[in-house]
């Protein structure tokens, strides 16, 4: 089985985030960028897919060159291979486009993305994907197995789960319960060492054009002072808690 792994370059969720003077983007200078969490679920069960069924995993992101570090780690965890299409990312819909040109061309049997990037949280690029391409998409996909040219996959729905079967090729939104925490795979030192020659392909990018842009950039409202009020002065709290909280 052929699969493709989809990889976001985030910034690490301890990381300060701060906005450019004009507040038009992220201002990257001593941020530290990791794999983004969903995607490390879907890589991981790629390669137990592929200890199963045989086959290669392959790595993808849309990024420029300093994304590479990120890549290299996804390949010290198991990756056979890496495709970097060197472009910058700069909405879902551009980066699914750039993405399915990659699918077509690799004859992909799988393509597993997170279900959403923790910096922008949109969850649009497994649905776009799957809809460029034609194939059917399981997202947030909590259990997948694949068996001849089906599958069953497990999706996480309000209140409960739905079972559903499907054809391949297909593309999955990842996240936690497709593995688990403890089953997520680590690098070691021969994982880091055979990344260095493990092959990283630079495409160049189709010129998909994004279909929409970020205007600015706002940091949430810092949290108000704690206000103490007397145990025995009921009114005074009924009355902040509507008035003010407006939760009652």
């Amino acid at each position: 089985m052929k699969i493709l792994v989809c990889i976001s370059h985030v910034p690490d969720t301890t990381a300060k985030i701060q906005f450019t003077a004009d507040a038009s983007a992220l201002d990257a200078n001593g941020v530290q960028f990791v794999i983004n969490p969903y995607d490390e679920f879907g890589l991981t069960r790629a390669l137990q897919l592929n200890e199963q069924l045989g086959g290669t995993v392959t790595a993808v992101t849309v990024g420029d060159a300093s994304v590479e570090p990120t890549l290299r780690k996804a390949l010290a965890i198991g990756a056979h291979d890496a495709v970097r299409v060197d472009a910058f990312a700069l909405d879902p819909i551009q980066v699914a486009r750039e993405l399915s040109a990659v699918a077509l061309a690799g004859a992909y049997d799988l393509i597993i993305c997170g279900q959403e990037s923790i910096d922008y949280n949109g969850g649009i690029v497994p649905a776009a994907l799957a809809e460029i391409l034609g194939w059917p998409v399981v997202s947030p996909c909590i259990g997948f197995d694949p068996a001849g040219g089906r599958a069953k996959a497990t999706r996480e729905i309000d209140g409960g789960k739905e079972i559903l079967d499907l054809a391949l090729p297909a593309v999955l939104g990842a996240k936690k319960g497709l593995v688990e925490e403890s089953e997520l795979r680590i690098p070691n030192m021969r994982g880091i060492m055979s990344a260095r020659t493990k092959p990283m392909v630079v495409t160049a990018p189709q010129g998909a054009n994004p279909g929409s842009a970020a205007v600015s950039f706002t940091k949430p409202a810092g949290k108000s002072a704690v206000q103490m009020i007397d145990a025995q002065d009921l009114d005074t709290l009924v009355q902040k808690l509507h008035e003010e909280a407006k939760v009652i």
